[in-house]
């Protein structure tokens, strides 16, 4: 398999470095498989000819779902023609991401609901960019006010109108959203978990969700009484380790499986399946809100990595969701986990055609949804309820995937058995 990667991360540098039989090619060289970032596909995709049996790692207009303004839209839009087609019931089902409006297109709309509920907290963030970039807090509206001279005085400085046309966002595009007020804590801290989520397919919709993930802890204890503390408000780990008590031994993450044993030590295993059935309720409902206005590709496949908050009811938000999910470990734990979840990725994409296309795991990922929602073989029939039968989803719970590929897939044709 001769492949290109446009990263320079290690991470992903090393897993396709280790696949057997897979080649680098380098500039212009001929390719079977290409990760990429999103500037060499918005540059190159549609100059493209593909082969039938070329993949790469990105459907044209993923932004539908991963810049922060258009994922609301979609939603928006999926949620009213959920409730106009199925009833108010159905459309309860969106109701996972905070209130939030695009600026500057819908700010009339964003200052009534802002007076409203006065004393409320609101976050800001420009649509385009990641790792915590360009975000803030505010309370009265004359900070924006402030924010608006500020940036128009940037502009003129550096010129960073042309870096944001760059990017192919609007320029000045910011979203306003509701602040979560009462995020839950563990020991005293705020956190959001990262969870990895892979579409082989939009039409139809074929979604996989990998056991591992993690949740990154603010290094500050969180109170909302100071607003501007970066490091108590924002879990992003390129913010958190410019603090000065950062521990890079140790990193500010907590793996999944951990958080979901401390979760069900607290509140039990009921509580906890009921979190982790509702999380699940995003992915798929996030999906369909952009089913149908992702350009499907048979030579396309995405790793989302979604951004969840829990709320101190155990309610989870929706807060984003990335296209380019940072591979750069931050510590060795970290490095191996990502080193998995890389590998079972590129175990589901089959460049080897070693599966038969009707498996329900690769390694440590789980089909979840296949133009419908799959069901765990395995569930026993008592579990069976009005609900209907078990999701075919294990977030956060044994990822024995060393054991299950094993079993799966044939070794590579040159490889002796073991």
């Amino acid at each position: 398999v001769r492949y290109k990667c446009g990263l320079s991360c290690n991470t992903i540098q090393d897993v396709l470095h280790q696949r057997p039989n897979w080649i680098e090619v380098k500039d212009d060289g001929e390719w079977d498989f290409n990760w990429c970032d999103v500037g060499w596909l918005r540059e190159n995709f549609d100059h493209t000819y593909m082969e039938e049996h070329v993949r790469i790692n990105h459907f044209r207009n993923h932004y539908e779902l991963t810049r922060k303004n258009l994922m609301v839209k979609n939603l928006k839009r999926y949620q009213k023609q959920l409730e106009r087609d199925v009833g108010r019931i159905e459309a309860s089902k969106c109701d996972f991401f905070p209130c939030t409006f695009a600026l500057p297109s819908e700010y009339h709309l964003f200052v009534e609901e802002f007076n409203r509920n006065p004393g409320s907290t609101w976050i800001m963030k420009p649509v385009a960019k990641s790792q915590g970039k360009g975000i803030f807090l505010f309370k009265k509206l004359k900070d924006i006010m402030e924010w608006k001279k500020v940036r128009q005085i940037k502009e003129l400085v550096d010129g960073s109108r042309s870096e944001e046309l760059k990017d192919g966002a609007q320029v000045k595009s910011y979203v306003a959203q509701r602040y979560i007020e009462n995020p839950y804590l563990i020991s005293g801290r705020k956190f959001d978990l990262r969870v990895y989520v892979l579409v082989t397919s939009y039409m139809p919709l074929k979604a996989w969700l990998y056991r591992d993930g993690f949740a990154r802890f603010s290094g500050t204890r969180f109170s909302l009484s100071s607003i501007d503390d970066k490091y108590m408000h924002l879990t992003n780990v390129s913010i958190q380790k410019t603090a000065p008590d950062y521990d890079h031994e140790m990193g500010c993450k907590w793996q999944m499986q951990q958080l979901r044993r401390y979760l069900t030590a607290k509140h039990g295993r009921e509580i906890v399946e009921t979190l982790f059935k509702e999380i699940d309720n995003i992915f798929v409902r996030s999906l369909q809100s952009v089913q149908k206005v992702i350009i499907n590709d048979k030579h396309c496949f995405e790793l989302y990595g979604y951004d969840i908050l829990l709320d101190h009811n155990l309610k989870p938000w929706l807060i984003e969701v990335n296209a380019s999910p940072s591979h750069t470990p931050s510590c060795q734990e970290d490095y191996k986990m990502k080193c998995r979840l890389l590998e079972d990725t590129l175990n589901v994409v089959d460049m080897e055609g070693r599966l038969t296309g009707k498996e329900k795991r690769v390694g440590g990922y789980d089909l979840m949804w296949n133009d419908g929602p799959v069901y765990r073989e395995d569930a026993n029939l008592q579990t069976f309820g009005s609900s209907g039968f078990t999701a075919n989803t294990h977030l956060g719970c044994v990822n024995d995937r060393e054991k299950q590929l094993r079993r799966l897939l044939k070794p590579f044709p040159y490889q002796r058995k073991t």
